[in-house]
């Protein structure tokens, strides 16, 4: 078994790089991946000179899920009621709700790229990802089904937000994998890149991230997700009240002025 850690970290140009790095197992999810996972995800929320996170990965794998071996060894006694197996989800399962809850929170743009197989708890982890790239060889499906389940920690609940319930239930009712090109037409992923250009392109996105103003990024994050849930009329609302707060900063006041300038200035001209 490597003894290499489960999660290498990076930064490089404002862009904190967060590494899938259990090859060997297919990136299979365990508790010291997800530790070190929600470290640098603090780390990205709370350093001002980090602009973006990257969530990539090493091998044949993207992610195949959660490590069921791992969960196996333990030998946690499995809840035998309702109530104790909704616990289980909402505070156990590696904190995954909880850290999943934080990368929607927070203010910085998320992205997740997929260069191949994502499937299961990776497919969750990266629908709270603010953008999702994927090279032409990446597919995505939720195995749960097989085993009688549903994905329960962002499977059915984020999914149905990103896809709809038409495509949902391809992938979680009927069980159904959905390549590269599938999920770019159904909304799942934004981008779709040639396999020989997935990485710069990757970057090439991250990068360009950087240079937005990070004001506007973060209160578009959360505008977003909040005009999602309310009808238009109250969309309107949050629309105004979030643009207010940008453009009383100093950085549009100052570009709204000299905009006023370069008006004044033409027409004496």
């Amino acid at each position: 078994m490597s003894d290499a850690p489960h999660l290498l970290v990076d930064r490089q140009d404002g862009v904190l790089i967060a590494t899938l790095n259990r090859p060997e197992k297919l990136n299979a999810i365990t508790d010291p991946m997800m530790e070190r996972f929600e470290q640098a995800l603090l780390e990205f929320r709370d350093t001002p000179e980090l602009k973006v996170m990257l969530i990539r990965a090493t091998g044949r794998y993207f992610c195949a899920g959660a490590d069921l071996k791992e969960s196996a060894a333990k030998g946690e006694p499995f809840p035998t009621s309702g109530s104790g197996i909704r616990e289980m989800h909402r505070l156990g399962i590696r904190g995954m709700h909880r850290i999943y809850d934080e990368m929607e929170h927070i203010e910085k743009p998320i992205v997740v790229a997929h260069h191949a197989t994502c499937v299961g708890g990776g497919l969750e982890m990266s629908l709270s990802c603010d953008f999702r790239l994927a090279a032409r060889s990446a597919s995505y499906a939720f195995p749960e089904g097989l085993f009688g389940v549903l994905p329960a920690s962002n499977g059915v609940s984020r999914l149905t937000r990103i896809v709809g319930p038409h495509w949902a239930r391809l992938l979680v009712m009927a069980n159904l994998p959905a390549d590269a090109q599938e999920a770019l037409t159904m909304g799942l992923v934004h981008k779709v890149y040639p396999d020989e250009t997935f990485e710069d392109e990757v970057m090439a996105f991250c990068r360009h991230l950087t240079k937005q103003n990070g004001e506007q990024m973060g209160t578009a994050k959360l505008a977003i997700e909040l005009t999602s849930e309310v009808g238009r009329d109250q969309g309107r609302h949050i629309e105004r009240l979030a643009n207010s707060a940008l453009m009383l900063l100093p950085a549009y006041q100052k570009l709204s002025a000299d905009h006023v300038a370069g008006i004044g200035g033409k027409k004496q001209d």
